[in-house]
């Protein structure tokens, strides 16, 4: 097996052991219909009508889609076609809550007795993605042989620094995670389970040892603490040794990764009815006052999050980040509201987010020594910014998986990142 490679960057896992919080009913929560890949939802209630907890408020756009359920009970206030906050073009629907929360009458216990049963229970959940990524995880599983799927791998790596969120599913819900897992073994019977975590979260590997210590099929399995541990291709080789081609999917050579915490989800739904309209996030960074793991509803602006951890260290941070330091997106706004696949939140104070000076590639070779997937960042730049395309295809750009351990390392603060997330934009469109 080739030897791993990755970062280890200062981890800063504040929050592992600490309450999870929970938020007061927001006045008022914002849900776009895009919280996940492939189509967006599609509104299916109407400005002035009321909701109740749970109630389905946009229905799927397409195979590759995922439902949206309403977060609080109140009325609905508007149907926008533009983010209030970013502009963009992008449906949503604004709720004004009543306070009350009153579950809506339709919430019920799914029948799951076949494989496709499982699927539309998975699909009606609302789970996607939830480390993450965002793909709809009814399609996920879907797989067509299933007589072929010899790994099923649980992913609680949670690899990027700060986050804990997955790490609080493993240890506070582990009822939940057990039970997924034993959906999951039931309906599409791989040969092999492992619950993926690294070797830094000792209590979440306590808790899964012992909530599957009776079950011979299902393994937990503890990893060095590298990033990018946690991401799938990266964890399929580190697994079980096979590699993902250049095109291809995880099913093709055998295995399914699925994030913890989405399987603690469709077994909470198929146990009670209730669609994922709630996250645990992670909040913290230098610039907040009390870290802490928070229970939001989806759609809550995150500065309510950042309040009920006691606000800022100073009037205002420098930057807040949505996601890890290492994959997560710089805010506009505090009015931003918390997604489906919202983990973590970081604000960062001015003396932490200073930029350093670019400087010319000094032709150091750090990036290619740490890069999980062998390639060649540098080359990759220099051929963007020449515009060719087909040394791009022969320098495998598309098997980036944008975890940043390229840019990290540089001491020429190159932007290879996104450069690469630009370069595989075009090649797109060129194909196209």
């Amino acid at each position: 097996m080739r030897r791993s490679r990755g970062i280890s960057p200062p981890y800063n896992k504040n929050t592992a052991s600490s309450t999870v919080l929970r938020l007061p009913i927001p006045a008022q929560v914002h849900i776009p219909m895009k919280m996940h890949s492939g189509k967006p939802a599609i509104p299916v209630v109407k400005v002035g009508e009321d909701v109740k907890l749970g109630q389905l408020i946009g229905e799927m756009g397409g195979y590759v889609s995922s439902p949206i359920h309403a977060s609080v009970s109140g009325c609905v206030q508007s149907i926008n076609d533009r983010d209030p906050v970013t502009g963009q073009k992008a449906v949503s629907i604004t709720i004004a809550s009543d306070g009350l929360n009153t579950l809506c009458p339709n919430i019920k216990r799914p029948n799951v007795r076949t494989l496709q049963e499982f699927y539309d229970a998975v699909r009606d959940s609302g789970a996607v993605g939830l480390g993450g990524a965002g793909y709809p995880a009814a399609p996920k599983l879907a797989i067509k042989n299933l007589e072929e799927l010899d790994y099923m791998l649980i992913n609680g790596a949670e690899c990027e620094p700060y986050v804990t969120s997955d790490t609080n599913t493993m240890v506070a819900d582990a009822k939940h995670v057990y039970v997924g897992v034993k959906l999951l073994m039931e309906f599409m019977m791989p040969k092999k389970v492992c619950i993926c975590i690294e070797d830094n979260k000792t209590k979440a590997i306590q808790i899964m040892q012992e909530t599957f210590a009776y079950d011979s099929n299902v393994e937990v399995c503890v990893l060095p603490t590298l990033y990018p541990q946690g991401e799938r291709k990266v964890l399929v080789q580190n697994i079980t040794g096979r590699i993902v081609p250049e095109g291809a999917r995880l099913a093709d050579v055998g295995v399914n990764v699925t994030n913890v915490t989405t399987v603690a989800v469709f077994a909470r739904y198929i146990a009670t009815g209730l669609p994922l309209i709630k996250k645990v996030v992670t909040v913290d960074g230098p610039a907040v006052k009390s870290p802490s793991n928070v229970l939001a509803p989806i759609g809550t602006p995150i500065r309510e999050l950042f309040d009920i951890c006691g606000g800022f260290v100073d009037e205002m941070p420098k930057i807040v980040l949505m996601g890890g330091p290492m994959m997560g997106y710089a805010q506009p706004s505090l009015d931003v509201p918390v997604v489906k696949t919202t983990n973590c939140l970081i604000a960062c104070t001015d003396s932490s987010s200073l930029r350093k000076k670019v400087t010319a590639c000094i032709k150091c070779g750090r990036c290619l020594s740490v890069c999980p997937m062998r390639l060649m960042p540098p080359g990759i730049e220099t051929s963007y910014r020449t515009k060719n395309y087909e040394a791009l295809k022969r320098l495998r750009v598309n098997m980036c998986v944008e975890c940043g351990c390229c840019a990290y390392v540089c001491p020429a603060q190159r932007h290879l990142v996104q450069v690469i997330r630009l370069a595989k934009e075009r090649l797109w469109l060129e194909g196209k």
